[in-house]
């Protein structure tokens, strides 16, 4: 959809769904949330009940502040992956402080394999969340939604060979970052 047909359509949801009407929040709802969704598993490292809360949370975080949204500077989707990938990250800066306490308490009693998983997922997960915004885009773009480096240049307005370049920086600083959580965790 053109970017000013898709701003009037969003616009016009927006004030149905501050007028309450329940038909324009489906909309919105069933446009997002498939797209959400992957956005927020791919963050979560895969972890499907971390991202099943994160999404949960996105939406309610969403209702309380529709005002804010606006159309003319990006669409609904963005909107709303920002929300998530914010409270991604403050979930995990909780989580990061509560297992600083914890790593002094027996390990707990999961099946060592599913332990393993579960943790590499969230250095994964911590790992995303910590690389600057242009990297985890174009991460996103390549590896989430599969796009080609010539959609992606064609996109952003930069050469492919731009974009490949940023694809390799952006996977040397995700390999630093899950590097650096997996000593710390040790």
């Amino acid at each position: 959809m053109p970017s000013e047909e898709r701003v009037q359509r969003e616009r016009a949801l927006r004030r149905a769904v501050l007028a309450g009407d329940e038909h324009a929040w489906r909309a919105l709802y069933d446009e997002s949330f498939a797209g959400l969704y992957a956005y927020a598993l791919w963050r979560c490292g895969g972890l499907r009940q971390l991202a099943d809360e994160v999404v949960q949370e996105t939406w309610l975080t969403a209702v309380r502040r529709v005002r804010a949204f606006d159309p003319a500077r990006g669409p609904f989707g963005a909107w709303l992956r920002g929300i998530a990938a914010r409270l991604l990250h403050n979930h995990l800066r909780r989580e990061d402080r509560r297992n600083g306490l914890l790593r002094k308490l027996p390990a707990a009693t999961e099946p060592e394999d599913e332990a393993g998983r579960r943790e590499q997922a969230e250095s994964v997960a911590r790992a995303l969340a910590a690389l600057p915004e242009r990297y985890e885009a174009v991460l996103r773009a390549k590896y989430l939604d599969g796009r080609s480096v010539l959609d992606i240049a064609a996109e952003t307005g930069e050469t492919p060979k731009a974009v490949e370049s940023l694809l390799g920086r952006a996977r040397q600083a995700f390999r630093d970052l899950y590097e650096k959580q997996e000593r710390t965790d040790d």
